[in-house]
């Protein structure tokens, strides 16, 4: 496949802050992103960029999210630090749950620009609570403490080993794309979770044991795709029988295919 026919996905960056007690780049702040999120990206021949945030105590030059937008053709919100309760005006309860707001607010700006552009967004994980967040909900802020019966969602022992069934709502776009499945087995690892769904937006499937949301979409399909859920799709193993992972990207590279061939249609 030539070069230029190939999707450009974007990637939004997992943010370590400048620790001047760090030995290795000492007082430096690193942008990443996780191995397995880009390969998962990648592996159908789509192209992964990650989008570094222009803003910062080095900032030089003058690219903005918005360049990122216009050129790529979708974007990947990924998992990592917990969402800052004060991004959805709350206080954290304990502090250890104060999230990184400067990265919410990136990637919120972020979300922002590829709203702008016409181009489809996919959340993964924290990408779920982020989405949620940018377009109006809240979110619970330790499930164990705030759900006191809900299943344990995050084991840190096992990690992406800790599973649990998922229900999928009838006549949604999930149910299209698993239509032999109503109950699926997902990697579970988080410890946040949507409690006010953003408007717009409907939930697609559920925690079978405690009602959690696990996955998300706008409803109104004349604005630009938006999507996503909160278990790893990356994650997944062929030999295992959790959910097939396939599904999922192909709809959403579907969605930046059309989206390009749109934009370029004179």
């Amino acid at each position: 496949m030539n070069h230029s026919q190939r999707l450009k996905i974007g990637i939004s960056a997992c943010f370590m802050h400048a620790d001047p007690a760090r030995q290795l780049f000492t007082g430096k702040t690193l942008q990443y992103v996780e191995q397995s999120i880009a390969h998962w990206v990648m592996s159908t021949g789509a192209m992964a960029v990650m989008i570094p945030s222009p803003t910062g105590a080095t900032q030089r030059g003058d690219v903005t999210l918005d360049h990122y937008a216009q050129w790529l053709d979708g974007l990947v919100l990924h998992g990592g630090a917990d969402v800052s309760p004060l991004s959805y005006g709350e206080k954290p309860i304990q502090d250890k749950w104060a999230g990184d707001r400067i990265r919410d607010e990136y990637e919120i700006d972020l979300v922002a620009a590829f709203e702008r552009h016409g181009k489809p967004v996919f959340g993964v994980c924290r990408g779920l609570q982020l989405l949620n967040v940018a377009y109006g909900g809240t979110l619970y802020q330790d499930i164990e403490t705030q759900i006191p019966k809900a299943l344990r969602h995050r084991d840190a022992q096992v990690y992406d080993n800790n599973f649990h069934g998922v229900e999928i709502a009838p006549g949604s776009r999930l149910a299209a794309l698993y239509s032999n499945d109503k109950r699926v087995k997902v990697n579970s690892i988080h410890h946040q979770a949507i409690k006010d769904l953003a408007p717009g937006f409907e939930v697609e499937a559920m925690s079978h044991e405690d009602g959690i949301v696990e996955a998300i979409r706008r409803t109104d399909q004349t604005q630009p795709y938006v999507a996503a859920v909160q278990w790893h799709p990356e994650f997944h193993r062929c030999d295992s029988d959790t959910i097939d992972d396939a599904a999922l990207l192909e709809d959403f590279l579907s969605a930046a295919a059309a989206a390009r061939k749109k934009l370029q249609t004179p």
